[in-house]
């Protein structure tokens, strides 16, 4: 009987600790509902790619959720969940899917912080 107490303990300890967690996220749609401002691309301390999102007294780290993006004319970029940037030939990728993507965003819009929510991954407060 004392060994089942103590399971069920550290269950409801585990539960309170994946609820703190999930507490702190929020999404970056309703975010930007509530007028956040979203700051430059930079890298997260993991070393992938994300957005400061504050309103003043609240910041929120938001990952990018690109996994490629639009450099020019002829050029591409794909981005790593690490953080790496490969480039790619954009004539060569356009040709093996048939031709551009509109879903794709342009590198200069994600790091100037002009992004659609599909471009943004989950938002975590940032300490």
């Amino acid at each position: 009987m004392p060994m089942s107490f103590k399971w069920s303990l550290a269950a409801i300890m585990i539960g309170f600790a994946a609820l703190s967690g999930v507490a702190q996220a929020e999404s970056f749609s309703r975010l930007a509902q509530q007028n956040f401002a979203v700051g430059k691309l930079t890298k997260g301390k993991a070393g992938g790619y994300g957005w400061v999102v504050s309103n003043g007294s609240k910041r929120f780290f938001s990952r990018l959720n690109a996994s490629l993006a639009y450099v020019n004319k002829k050029e591409m970029v794909g981005i790593t969940s690490s953080g790496r940037l490969i480039k790619v030939d954009r004539a060569t990728f356009e040709a093996s899917i048939g031709g551009p993507d509109p879903s794709i965003p342009q590198w200069s819009d994600l790091q100037a912080g002009r992004v659609k929510p599909a471009d943004v991954g989950s938002c975590t407060a940032a300490r």
